[in-house]
């Protein structure tokens, strides 16, 4: 049993879940907004061995030295990789100190963000139309960069329209290859696609000047992920072509200025956050502690 939970800032779990914690450790303490500096996070969490977080919050090598009690750290977002983790999780490992994350439980949300946007566009239901007539998703040469779970779930959705699927990813998928879905080259993916699909972890960047080149114009271009994946200079000047982004967060596209930019639709707001997705994080959150508790 833990001696104390700190979570130093809203974290999402459901009620029942937020209940269960208390049967985890003698002491449960939740704050209720996000702490505005290390200073405030090293005051929220004290004498704590037990520390949850969402993804709006960092724990840094500083937080963890002044904070020697912490023997867990669970991170109520996704982990990908310690390198986009928002907790050093290389500085933790050296210390004894254990991270989890979780994956996979806002992926539903995403998808139906994604189509929905998309047939909005085509359809022209909040302006004009994007090509000359209504267009179905029938037949749209998609491109995703990036076939994990999102990307895989982003892919199956566009097909079950009758899109055609190629894709671009560390290396060639076997279940992909048996649904039929090519597997690309970046270069070659970015000129033939119509639209775009950058399903990347956070801080992942694959499109450069040469690949907004390659791109071209008249095309569309969603990033679904946590950050940019492109650099901006060459993004904002493809933008001034023929072309649409479409982000759900600001923190995906990049810098608030961009929301007035024409070319740019942005929702603001994230859409894996559903009630359905709090669900499956409070489950996982806890299954995580309970692993650990033993």
């Amino acid at each position: 049993m833990f001696s104390k939970i700190v979570a130093i800032e809203p974290i999402s779990l459901i009620p029942s879940a937020e209940k269960a914690l208390h049967t985890f450790a003698n002491e449960v303490v939740m704050y209720p907004d996000i702490p505005v500096d290390d200073e405030e996070i090293v005051r929220r969490i004290g004498d704590a061995d037990t520390v949850l977080l969402s993804y709006t919050s960092s724990i840094r090598r500083e937080v963890m030295e002044r904070c020697p009690n912490i023997k867990y750290i669970g991170m109520c977002c996704s982990l990908y990789s310690p390198e986009s983790a928002n907790v050093d999780i290389i500085y933790a490992n050296e210390h004894g100190i254990k991270v989890t994350g979780i994956r996979d439980y806002g992926d539903e949300g995403v998808v139906e963000y994604v189509i929905s946007e998309l047939v909005r566009c085509f359809h022209g239901f909040d302006g004009p139309t994007w090509e000359d007539e209504v267009r179905e998703i029938t037949g749209l040469k998609a491109g995703i960069i990036g076939l994990g779970k999102s990307g895989g779930m982003i892919a199956d959705a566009l097909r079950f329209f009758g899109a055609e699927i190629s894709y671009f990813a560390r290396s060639e998928k076997e279940w992909a290859r048996e649904k039929g879905y090519r597997f690309l080259p970046l270069d070659e993916l970015l000129a033939q696609s119509e639209a775009l699909f950058c399903c990347l972890n956070k801080n992942t960047v694959l499109l450069h000047e040469a690949e907004f080149q390659k791109l071209g114009d008249k095309k569309i271009l969603f990033n679904t992920g946590l950050s940019p994946a492109w650099d901006e200079e060459p993004f904002v000047k493809w933008l001034s072509g023929n072309n649409l982004c479409f982000c759900d967060t600001v923190g995906a596209l990049g810098d608030a200025h961009l929301l007035e930019h024409p070319h740019v639709r942005c929702v603001q707001t994230s859409t894996g956050r559903t009630r359905q997705a709090f669900d499956r994080l409070s489950e996982k959150v806890l299954a995580n502690l309970s692993e650990y508790n033993g």
